[in-house]
């Protein structure tokens, strides 16, 4: 024979494992430092995302899917900006880098002797 089971039995809490946090929306802008200034919206249907900030009017776009989130075009600015950061510092690098004269070039002589 079984027991009999409790009439007052309070329903099992969910667990906070479980539960899924939100994504954020609202992003820190990198160029003027405002804390959630950049926002990002998708066109799923243009397969298009625009990142930009409302304070500095800094503007990312990017192509997107349909699991694109707006944290993933957040970090491909992050991304594209530091690329675009070393390519400035390596082009500026060669230009004053040496206070030395670079040196002449060779001319190449080809020899035709057939």
């Amino acid at each position: 024979m079984g027991k009999r089971k409790k009439s007052s039995r309070k329903p099992a809490a969910p667990s906070t494992a479980r539960r899924r946090q939100p994504l954020d929306t609202a992003f820190t802008c990198l160029f003027c430092n405002h804390d959630k200034s950049v926002t990002v919206r998708i066109d799923r249907k243009e397969g298009i995302a625009q990142l930009v900030c409302r304070v500095c009017d800094q503007r990312y776009q990017s192509k997107v899917n349909h699991l694109t989130e707006p944290v993933d075009i957040y970090s491909e600015w992050i991304d594209a900006a530091d690329a675009a950061q070393k390519e400035s510092q390596g082009h500026r690098r060669l230009a004053t880098s040496s206070s030395r004269p670079a040196p002449a070039a060779r001319p190449s002589f080809d020899s035709d002797e057939d």
